[in-house]
């Protein structure tokens, strides 16, 4: 769940769609001020398979950024979250417990 929630912040920061999309324009001006050397095709299949290129590195990016970070302190917070939840609740029904146990005394006066 940590490393889902880690990938998703990751994916909707978009940074890695600018690197494909700086990357498109990149080839994209370099084939238009060289384009007296390449043909037509050739701007189209370059631009193509560069920009294919980039996204693929973008995925391997975002895998080994995902595999190589560690996430032992937010996991680590989510269970000290959990547990002192967990301790407040248990002090909240022995609260409930001591306050009944105290009216029946009243109540017996």
């Amino acid at each position: 769940m940590i490393v889902e929630n880690f990938s998703k912040k990751i994916i909707t920061s978009r940074l890695l769609d600018t690197y494909v999309a700086a990357s498109f324009f990149a080839t994209l001006i370099f084939f238009v001020l060289n384009s007296n050397v390449y043909s037509p095709f050739e701007m189209i299949l370059g631009v193509i398979i560069v920009t294919t290129a980039f996204k693929s590195i973008a995925n391997i990016m975002l895998s080994m950024t995902i595999s190589l970070v560690n996430l032992n302190n937010e996991q680590d917070s989510i269970e000290f979250e959990e547990a002192s939840n967990k301790l407040e609740s248990l002090v909240n029904d022995l609260a409930i417990q001591e306050a009944s146990v105290q009216s029946m005394k009243n109540n017996k006066i």
